[in-house]
């Protein structure tokens, strides 16, 4: 066994996601005259681990249903057999322990002892995803989760920790945001409607069926540019935002397009190459605008 193995199972593709909300929230708490490198870099480490930790935990959990059976796409180390079941769900607590204590270290400095709650509470989305007797993600409800979890809550909890209060600004960038999260898990499931009807994973793709899910997906995709013209008018800097439609607009025909499971993949790497770059793009142009540039 590797570390390419683990780099694999971790799914390095999906980390961007991870680290664009902090991006955005920064900016937001930047707006505010409060940013603070210390507290973004645990806010940083903390959803980079839960990042790294569901997607071990999804490994484990899908492998010893027999989910990934069949599966395409990369290998998976559980379903595969490279590594022993038990050895993965530890790398994914291993991964949980490193976001709660970044989390402690946050808590401890803010004084804001309610976040507790919401790592507690993060956390077991992150496992319940595909853990326990009745997995969310096995109900329809990956997408909701993902884009409240790893959009809404990750954007406004960088602000909060930064900031102590509430941004209004930081609650619609974090909503325009997860919608890019939730296309990715959405093209994510379409190229495994197939395998997933076998398994008996009823994903939001497989009860929509391909053709409702592609259209579903396209919105995900297009919301986020309508919202972004509108926040111009009131933040001129995010018109930075639509260069991301150089990788958006390929991720999204590559998606509605795509049949193959290589073309889908191709669109699940655009879209989540997307999500860095808006939120690298229009968190630079917020950033620029509270340093007068």
């Amino acid at each position: 066994m590797s570390i390419k193995h683990w780099i694999t199972g971790a799914r390095v593709r999906t980390l961007p996601l991870a680290v664009a909300p902090i991006i955005l929230g920064s900016a937001a708490a930047d707006l505010l005259d409060s940013f603070n490198p210390a507290l973004a870099l645990l806010a940083l480490l903390v959803a980079l681990a839960l990042q790294v930790g569901v997607n071990y935990a999804n490994d484990y959990s899908d492998g010893i249903r027999g989910t990934d059976k069949d599966r395409v796409g990369p290998q998976r180390l559980t379903g595969s057999g490279l590594v022993r079941p038990n050895i993965v769900r530890r790398a994914a607590f291993m991964s949980f322990g490193v976001a709660a204590l970044a989390g402690l270290a946050i808590v401890i400095i803010t004084a804001a002892w309610w976040l507790v709650l919401v790592g507690v509470v993060c956390i077991l989305a992150a496992w319940y995803y595909t853990g326990g007797k009745h997995p969310y993600g096995y109900a329809g409800l990956g997408e909701v989760v993902v884009f409240l979890f790893f959009g809404v809550i990750a954007t406004l909890g960088t602000t909060y920790i930064q900031t102590l209060q509430f941004d209004a600004l930081s609650l619609i960038l974090g909503s325009v945001f997860g919608l890019y999260p939730a296309a990715v898990l959405m093209v994510n499931n379409i190229r495994d409607i197939e395998t997933d009807t076998v398994a008996g994973k009823r994903t939001l793709a497989v009860k929509l069926g391909a053709p409702a899910a592609k259209l579903l997906f396209s919105l995900m995709i297009w919301i986020p540019v309508v919202f972004n013209l509108l926040l111009m008018l009131i933040y001129p800097a995010t018109i930075f935002g639509l260069l991301n439609l150089l990788v958006l607009i390929p991720g999204w025909m590559a998606g509605v397009k795509g049949k193959s499971p290589a073309e889908l993949i191709t669109s699940l790497k655009l879209i989540s190459l997307a999500g860095l770059g808006y939120g690298l793009l229009v968190g630079l142009g917020l950033f620029l605008v509270n340093f007068n540039i």
